[in-house]
């Protein structure tokens, strides 16, 4: 277990408070880890509330441009590009970060 507060961590991540996210890494918080009332990354979060900075810095410290958020059915990739973060998917992309591929057919199943 580490001596950072992951939900504090979260919740810096969505306001993009990058001094205190670095604090949590620097402190041994997981950035790939989901909590089970979140079910969400910090760097999904992040990038959908267009915290660049953040963004950048956990990729830097860990964080995986593959993992997909299960709260909101994304990967970094398909957050950075759905709201508007061109640059950090073009970033995302050299880390090897792909789109998931999804059957053609859920696009139209309400799950």
């Amino acid at each position: 277990m580490s001596a950072g507060d992951w939900k504090d961590m979260y919740a810096a991540a969505l306001e993009g408070d990058l001094a205190r996210v670095r604090h949590h890494i620097l402190d041994g918080v997981d950035p790939n880890y989901q909590h089970p009332e979140v079910m969400c990354t910090p760097l999904v979060a992040c990038l959908v509330q267009g915290h660049d900075a953040v963004a950048r810095y956990l990729l830097e410290h860990g964080a995986s441009p593959h993992l997909r958020s299960d709260f909101d059915g994304l990967t970094p990739l398909e957050a950075a590009r759905r709201h508007g973060r061109a640059e950090l998917a073009v970033l995302l992309e050299a880390r090897g970060a792909r789109e998931a591929h999804r059957p053609f057919w859920r696009r139209w199943l309400p799950v």
